[in-house]
């Protein structure tokens, strides 16, 4: 996070342009793990009773959450699942990393959060590009695997699995993805799973939502007065980084350079 602040992050040495030598240690300023971490990082240390339900309400734009004590909390990034089981898919498909994964037991709940910065969802996912019936984008993936982890599938095990509450957010730096209005509605949701009539109840809705990076600054300006003063210098820097970023994201940087060279042109002629 310092490093980027202070435009520390390196740059490619020419044996690194041309493929020949890699440079783990460069901070790519496109990338959204590095967002990831820092952003967990520091919301691994605040108490969550002053953000997590404030987050997950605005990101489901309903008041589910109330502040509790969330008993045995898990924040875990970068968690590979098992492949998808095969006779569940007309498809081979591989392990499906969630970006992060927060858990906690009372009552036992499970979100997937998929975080974006310079790119939207991904409209199709390795092995499939849609050729099978099925969307094949990023989200609907995600919530397959979630439902399946979570209990959601009726299939013939020897022991019933304990069903879990199941929320699948997308984090990026605006509100108003596509493909997050889509699956809102259960229709479309059980219409791009196969098999789907093999969920019997989908979790309470709604359960799938998203979060702007700008709310993330604001909810925890609002909620700053409650954490120690450590804390509050940990949420300050991280508040700065995150209006950083969204002011230096690469979809923005390209949008003024082509206004700044449409107006050159204007002033040209």
């Amino acid at each position: 996070m310092l490093a980027e602040l202070h435009r520390k992050g390196g740059c490619l040495c020419q044996p690194a342009r041309e493929g020949t030598l890699r440079c783990p240690l460069i901070v790519r300023p496109t990338s959204e793990d590095v967002i990831t971490g820092n952003l967990f990082q520091v919301l691994n240390v605040l108490n969550p009773r002053w953000w997590l339900p404030d987050f997950l309400n605005q990101a489901l734009g309903v008041a589910a959450f109330q502040r509790q004590v969330f008993r045995d909390l898990r924040i875990e990034p970068w968690q590979n699942r098992p492949s998808y089981p095969r006779d569940l898919l007309p498809w081979d498909e591989g392990s499906t990393q969630v970006d992060v994964t927060i858990t906690w037991e009372n009552p036992p709940t499970t979100v997937f959060i998929e975080m974006k910065y310079g790119s939207e969802l991904s409209a199709v996912t390795s092995r499939n590009q849609g050729q099978h019936g099925f969307p094949s984008d990023q989200l609907t993936r995600n919530a397959r695997v979630g439902l399946l982890e979570c209990g959601y599938f009726s299939l013939p095990n020897l022991f019933e699995k304990k069903r879990r509450d199941f929320l699948l957010l997308v984090f990026a730096p605006d509100a108003g993805q596509p493909l997050v209005a889509r699956y809102r509605d259960p229709v479309q949701l059980r219409s791009s799973i196969p098999y789907s009539n093999l969920i019997p109840h989908l979790p309470r809705l709604p359960f799938i939502g998203e979060l702007a990076y700008s709310d993330i600054v604001r909810i925890l300006r609002q909620q700053q007065r409650w954490f120690t003063r450590p804390e509050r210098m940990l949420v300050e820097q991280l508040n700065e980084y995150v209006e950083f970023k969204l002011a230096t994201r690469p979809r923005r940087m390209l949008q003024e350079h082509s206004t700044s060279l449409f107006e050159r042109d204007r002033e040209a002629c």
